[in-house]
């Protein structure tokens, strides 16, 4: 059995059967539980999509797939019947992004902390932006995804997080609080973040810019969001700017050391390294907007110290990287020499 190579007339075979039985009996049939996640839809009705994935691996292969084989969402069921040419909507909206959040903030902290009603007119339209936002998939979205009483709601759960609220907080999430934190802390930077990513998706700019993985950003640590930090790296991987970047540092007589380390990769690895290096883009996020990227805006980096300097926000330049490294190793240098005197010492008191 080729699981989840379905066909779309198993998947209909399935729906028929799934009518002529009705709900509670086709769930009960095959020992599947009402859909959680996502539901499928045809003909106008709504069908549980882990169930109807399941049982159409009957009509194709024999026998109907058990609940426990496979999951209901977007990896398995839901991917294969999309697949198999049928439409799938969710059943429950997608958790807020940091993005989104970042947006919600701004308007919270632009009302004086306080929480916003639905028919406010700016939220309203914060609403109608959030659901221009590529962050997540249409088929993860239900009729409801951001409307203005959802809106609403996130100001509340932002506002009542607030160290100055002294009535008792809505639910909200970690993440509420960790974006509040963020605008407190740096409030001005915050706010250049929250222009940034509203500007690029008014003008369509960040609409349509495909998104990183999470599993690829699993390292990288961007208070600004996964849309900026998505724009930002695909500067960093221009292969064109990288390739200009080069040219310049070679024509200037310099050799390929990373700034930060000064780990040259053709003295350690010989032809196999020579003229690699990766590029950094040194323009923080907040301030990184839809201009010219300068080569002055690149610093040529080894992957080590690139993926240091993203690991932990703020990000510190290649020249505070550089500091950082060379008072380590200080340090440690140190280390060694402060055992022996101390073992000198000891030397001395047993003599």
């Amino acid at each position: 059995m080729r699981k989840g190579a379905i066909t779309r007339d198993a998947v209909l075979k399935a729906i028929a059967e799934y009518d002529e039985l009705g709900r509670p009996e086709f769930l009960a049939k095959y020992h599947f539980s009402e859909a959680r996640s996502y539901l499928l839809l045809h003909d106008g009705r709504e069908y549980d999509s882990k169930a109807i994935a399941g049982v159409a691996h009957k009509w194709d292969y024999g026998r109907a797939l058990l609940p426990e084989e496979f999951s209901g969402g977007k990896d398995h069921a839901a991917a294969w019947l999309k697949r198999a040419g049928f439409k799938i909507k969710s059943v429950k909206n997608p958790d807020w992004a940091r993005d989104e959040i970042i947006l919600a903030c701004h308007l919270v902290m632009a009302n004086g902390w306080k929480g916003l009603d639905a028919d406010d007119p700016r939220v309203i339209e914060l609403s109608s932006l959030l659901q221009l936002m590529p962050i997540h998939a249409e088929a993860d979205r239900n009729e409801k995804f951001r409307n203005p009483n959802g809106v609403a709601r996130k100001t509340f759960d932002i506002a009542t997080r607030h160290p100055d609220y002294r009535g008792k907080p809505t639910k909200g999430g970690a993440l509420d609080v960790e974006v509040l934190h963020e605008f407190l802390a740096r409030p001005t930077e915050m706010t250049e973040v929250a222009q940034l990513i509203r500007q690029g998706i008014t003008v369509g700019d960040l609409q349509t810019l495909p998104l990183d993985d999470d599993e690829e950003l699993d390292d990288y640590s961007a208070p600004e969001g996964r849309l900026l930090m998505s724009r930002h790296r695909r500067r960093e991987r221009n292969k064109g700017l990288r390739k200009k970047k080069i040219a310049a540092v070679l024509k200037q007589g310099a050799t390929l050391a990373c700034e930060a380390c000064g780990f040259d990769f053709k003295e350690v690895y010989g032809d196999r390294g020579s003229g690699y290096i990766e590029c950094h883009h040194v323009v923080p996020l907040h301030e990184a907007g839809e201009g010219r990227t300068k080569l002055s805006d690149l610093a040529l980096i080894c992957a080590n110290c690139h993926r240091m300097i993203h690991r932990r926000a703020p990000w510190p330049t290649p020249q505070e990287l550089r500091n950082l490294i060379e008072s380590h190793r200080g340090a440690m240098a140190h280390i060694p020499a402060q055992q022996n005197a101390e073992a000198c010492e000891l030397t001395a008191d047993k003599t």
